[in-house]
């Protein structure tokens, strides 16, 4: 066989093959294209391209934060401008005489409600930012009311304050459509804020209660609805701050109705605190309980300053009255929630904390007795610790308020001011002095409170050598006594193996050595020295002995 017949029977089986193969079913989806016609010239239509769901990105990616905060101070500036460019046009048609009172109230009106219809139009565009328009609309509402009613007595009251609920409701409304509680808060000022501008000269008290407790149950129920504590915060501080100013501006008269309202506010938001966790199982946390604190200290304060003034016997009762029903609800709210209740706990104990300092301590416990109720406060807080029972209270407010006093009261007993009224005050240092040695042998070992072992050591000691100072007038008496105290501290150190007790006796030497350096050696008999100086030496020589066992003993 030749050469080219070899070369033509090769190509026959390569074409053979290329033949079987383009006989064979593929499974690829992609159609061969004719041989014969250029891609771009092929006849069969080009396959539609399928996205599938998971292709698209929905909602659209986020704007970058600063792009974002740009925006929205561009949409509040475009807002605020709107608002103001309706302000000077009804100004400079006042000024041109060609737009009457009642046309200026009517135009202000209508430019407020094409701002919400704008809003309302591009709601489904972009629901954030549309919001801003109708936000101006309804300051552009609530500043008509005003106007019609103020300056131009086109309405009257009973007329300006319907339309301030209707315009409230609506902006709660709002809110509910944008998804934004802007509108509820511009609901809460106007509301709470129509009877300064509306009523400022109103006599009639009990009408201000049923507006401001009506508007705070309205608040508190859509702030639970929405899931919002700002709502009701707001609504909270501006009803008891709101009432209080216009019953002063009214001359004060009818104390019982401020007492009344206060306590009525009282409960209506502190009920709306409870059920609000309990409906959506979200308990204060601490952050949260801060922002709540201040309003019960309004609360009391308003409270108790017309309590005093006019039934001072009454007042500090009526505060521990407040504080149990706050202790009610804050059991309900634990009975009912499966969570942690810190944030709660908290602001429960800071109230307690505030009772008892102010309505219980200082204003209905006699000066003369003020020492001895601190050093039972003492007593109490530590058996509180020892049988475990709400001992996590004197970790917080309660137990800051119970030391308050205790050092107030050391203070004052140390330096002997106005002692001459109080029982027994002599043997109070003593008191003070044991309690203080016994707080730090049943705490000394507890990590968790290391950092108080030394102050409350040294607190002990110093009022342990006040004492004999306070008791007896013989220097060498004194000066025995301190030694005394100084070896005893020594050898209970090495009984329970202390070494911080032991350390601090030096403090005890020390003083000593100074006293009868400065004083026994100048100011008494040749004797009284002698006898000073041999307990010193005697104590210093047995107490440099004992020391050096202490200071063996392993840190604590």
């Amino acid at each position: 066989m030749s050469t080219e017949e070899e070369r033509l029977l090769a190509i026959e089986q390569r074409l053979t093959r290329l033949e079987a193969r383009l006989s064979e079913p593929t499974t690829s989806t992609t159609q061969p294209r004719p041989a014969d016609k250029p891609p771009h010239l092929s006849a069969e239509p080009a396959a539609p391209v399928s996205l599938e769901a998971s292709d698209i990105s929905w909602p659209p990616p986020q704007i970058e934060s600063a792009s974002w905060s740009a925006t929205k101070i561009l949409g509040w500036s475009g807002a605020s401008a709107l608002v103001l460019a309706a302000a000077y046009l009804i100004k400079l048609a006042v000024t041109g005489g060609w737009l009457t009172p009642s046309r200026q109230i009517t135009f202000a009106i209508l430019a407020g409600l094409v701002l919400i219809a704008a809003g309302l139009k591009f709601r489904k565009s972009d629901r954030e930012y549309a919001s801003l328009l109708p936000a101006g609309g309804i300051v552009i509402l609530f500043l008509s009311i005003y106007g019609a009613h103020l300056y131009y007595g086109l309405i009257g009251i009973k007329l300006a304050a319907l339309s301030v609920v209707l315009v409230c409701l609506f902006s709660l409304t709002l809110c509910r459509l944008f998804s934004s509680q802007i509108y509820a808060l511009f609901a809460v000022v106007g509301s709470y804020s129509a009877p300064f501008i509306l009523a400022a000269n109103t006599n009639n008290i009990t009408d201000l209660v049923i507006y401001y407790s009506c508007w705070s149950v309205v608040f508190c129920v859509y702030a639970i609805w929405v899931r919002d504590r700002r709502v009701y915060l707001l609504a909270l501080y501006l009803a008891m701050v709101g009432f209080d100013l216009l019953w002063r501006w009214n001359g004060a008269a009818e104390w019982s109705t401020e007492v009344i309202f206060q306590l009525t506010q009282f409960l209506i938001f502190t009920s709306c605190a409870v059920l609000y966790a309990i409906r959506h199982q979200d308990p204060m946390n601490f952050e949260t309980a801060i922002i709540h604190a201040p309003a019960l200290l309004i609360f009391y304060v308003l409270e108790y300053a017309v309590l005093d003034q006019h039934i001072p016997e009454l007042a500090p009762w009526i505060a521990v009255g407040s504080a149990a029903l706050l202790l009610v609800a804050y059991q309900i709210a634990r009975r009912y929630l499966d969570t942690s209740l810190q944030g709660s706990k908290w602001l429960l104990a800071a109230y307690c904390a505030l009772v008892l300092l102010h309505a219980g301590y200082l204003e209905s416990v006699p000066d003369a007795w003020t020492p001895w109720l601190a050093a039972a406060l003492l007593v109490i807080a530590a058996l509180m610790l020892f049988l475990r029972q709400g001992a996590e209270l004197l970790s917080g407010p309660i137990g800051w308020v119970i030391g308050l006093i205790f050092i107030v009261n050391y203070l004052r007993i140390l330096s002997d001011y106005r002692l001459g009224d109080v029982a027994a005050h002599d043997y109070l240092l003593i008191v003070y002095a044991v309690e203080l040695y016994s707080a730090y042998y049943f705490i000394r070992n507890e990590v968790t409170l290391s950092a108080m072992t030394r102050p409350l050591i040294y607190a002990a000691h110093i009022a342990a050598l006040a004492a004999p100072a306070h008791l007896f007038e013989n220097q060498f008496a004194i000066s025995l006594s301190w030694g005394i105290l100084a070896l005893t501290c020594l050898v209970i150190s090495l009984q329970i193996k202390d070494r911080t007790l032991g350390q601090s006796s030096l403090l005890i030497f020390a003083l000593s050595a100074a006293k009868v350096m400065l004083f026994d050696l100048s100011d008494t008999t040749p004797l009284i020295r002698i006898a000073c100086l041999v307990v010193l030496g005697v104590t210093f020589y047995l107490g440099g002995w004992l020391y050096r066992k202490v200071d063996a003993l392993e840190p604590g």
